[in-house]
């Protein structure tokens, strides 16, 4: 696959354009990257926020077709119930391609059908969860239908947008996937349909002025946390990977380029629930080094151990494999404390709050090493069944 390494991938050529987000915004090299990847066969479900603004403002729109005048399909939802609405998009494509299936099975015994056509027909239905296979398939099929003019031929034509296999993607940020909608995400990673949630971390509520979220860590001021966040951010990645069957991913492009282009990768194979968590500078951060260095800041966060790199791919428990992969190096927790001072959103908890700032940034830095220790651990555990266990079970 030409797009398998970060150089090949970019010179794909990007379907996601000229967003007018802020400068530096650490959402969007995300976004470019999947239409990069997957953009002529992507469908999106946007959760409404800073990526639905800057994907959607009427008259504009940054998504754009290619040379061939496919791209991806974007609609706009609510905080609320965006991942349903992904969900539906994935269930209505459903029943149609098995539509499309009754109607290519049908061709098979069509006397009006080409023998060509027949055979294209019969590839498609084994094939059809093949984007590649199906792209070939639909090229040469279309204009053998459209020359044919049968009425299977033409219910083919009907639905011949269902032919290429579709790559659903659902986009929010952290307001709406760890707070707002966390129970319509919840509920359709449960479902186990094969959905991709990418979750654009800023860790507040960016679009609607940098109010506090789930995903705020401890010691970070917003707003209705103006003295600093006293709770401890929630852990949506290992909250996800609990179910067993999700694949769910952390990663920060700045800090890991190929992981991240992997974890993608990984992430729309993969034959159920995906959930990749992408660390994303914000303007909301304050910070100092300048937005410009938004890169530069995500490769700094997972040096010092703010932010961890991990995948959680439940298809190498099939190879009785460990399923859980820290990809994060030992940190230098030297430089975690220097990190929290080049944001704004801490290094005013010093001026403000000097008094509970050492205490802030202290439990700030205890429960980073209590994560990374706690990833550390599921990624050296032993995997495969317990012989004890597996005799209790026998008895």
């Amino acid at each position: 696959d030409v797009k398998a390494n970060v150089k090949n991938s970019q010179f794909a050529t990007p379907l996601f354009e000229f967003s007018g987000a802020c400068s530096g915004c650490g959402e969007t090299p995300y976004v470019k990257l999947i239409s990069q990847l997957y953009g002529d066969h992507e469908m999106v479900a946007n959760a409404t926020g800073c990526s639905s603004i800057y994907s959607g403002s009427v008259p504009s729109t940054p998504y754009t077709t290619n040379d061939r005048g496919h791209g991806p399909a974007w609609a706009n939802s609510l905080f609320e119930d965006f991942a349903e609405f992904g969900l539906g998009m994935t269930i209505a494509n459903e029943k149609m391609v098995s539509r499309l299936a009754d109607l290519m099975a049908a061709a098979q015994s069509c006397d009006k059908c080409s023998d060509e056509i027949k055979a294209l027909a019969a590839q498609w239905l084994e094939n059809r969860e093949d984007y590649a296979a199906t792209r070939g398939i639909a090229d040469k099929l279309v204009p053998l239908c459209e020359a044919c003019g049968c009425d299977i031929c033409n219910g083919i034509l009907e639905l011949k947008h269902f032919i290429v296999k579709r790559s659903q993607w659902i986009i929010g940020g952290d307001g709406a996937s760890y707070d707002i909608g966390f129970g319509g995400l919840d509920h359709v990673i449960a479902s186990g349909k094969d959905v991709n949630i990418l979750v654009l971390d800023t860790e507040v509520y960016s679009n609607t002025g940098g109010q506090a979220s789930k995903a705020t860590p401890i010691g970070a001021i917003a707003k209705f946390a103006a003295s600093g966040k006293r709770i401890r951010k929630k852990d949506l990645g290992l909250i996800a990977t609990t179910y067993g069957y999700v694949y769910v991913a952390q990663v920060a492009m700045g800090a890991d380029q190929a992981q991240t282009l992997k974890a993608i990768r990984e992430a729309e194979a993969y034959d159920g629930p995906s959930i990749i968590i992408a660390y994303a500078p914000c303007i909301n951060h304050g910070i100092k080094a300048g937005m410009g260095r938004s890169q530069q800041e995500e490769a700094n966060a997972v040096a010092c151990g703010y932010w961890h790199l991990w995948r959680y791919n439940p298809a190498l428990e099939d190879e009785g494999k460990n399923p859980f992969t820290l990809d994060s190096k030992e940190p230098n927790w030297d430089e975690f404390e220097g990190f929290l001072k080049g944001e704004v959103r801490y290094a005013s908890v010093m001026k403000q709050y000097p008094a509970e700032a050492a205490e802030l940034f202290a439990a700030a830095k205890a429960n980073a090493q209590w994560r990374y220790n706690n990833y550390k651990r599921l990624a050296q555990q032993q995997w495969g069944v317990d012989p004890e266990v597996e005799t209790l079970e026998n008895k």
